[in-house]
């Protein structure tokens, strides 16, 4: 794989494209926030384009988003199944860099795996349904509509 700034622009657009991830956020959303007791705000596909926009902005994280995209849109291994370790670690991660940092990036890593049961992608590489599931749970962590990341945290020390 060669990456260089028009490789990262091309993910930039792929992602920024893939829109059909703004649906799994919000199935995602939905059900956690029923788990959890709590209304979350739904995204809008302009929600979702801002935020990859933003991801995208800052090189040094773009540059290892896109190298992560890359490998996760081309990932297939024969019978999916030796894949299985690969495609989790790679989606994992990839979900953590889109979340921020910690505890955002701990939450983003979980949510990784939640999403990743809800989603399936018959008709493309093996890596694509981790991909999205990454793109999901990576941006709806960093997007606001949980209460919680609303307003003061009564842990912080002045």
């Amino acid at each position: 794989m060669q990456l260089s700034p028009a490789t990262v622009a091309d993910e930039h657009e792929w992602v920024r494209e893939r829109t059909e991830v703004v649906t799994l956020i919000d199935d995602v959303r939905a059900n956690l926030g029923e788990a959890f007791g709590t209304e979350v705000d739904s995204v809008s596909v302009a929600d979702y384009r801002r935020e990859v926009d933003a991801v995208f902005a800052d090189g040094d994280l773009a540059v290892n988003v896109a190298a992560l995209v890359a490998l996760l849109r081309d990932l297939d291994v024969e019978n999916d199944y030796p894949g299985f370790v690969v495609d989790e670690l790679l989606g994992r991660e990839l979900a953590g860099m889109i979340a921020g940092n910690q505890p955002l990036r701990l939450l983003g890593e979980a949510t990784f795996h939640y999403a990743d049961i809800m989603h399936h992608v018959d008709d493309e590489a093996a890596g694509v349904d981790d991909l999205d599931a990454a793109l999901a749970a990576g941006f709806q962590t960093r997007l606001p509509g949980w209460d919680w990341t609303e307003g003061e945290n009564p842990f912080s020390v002045e």
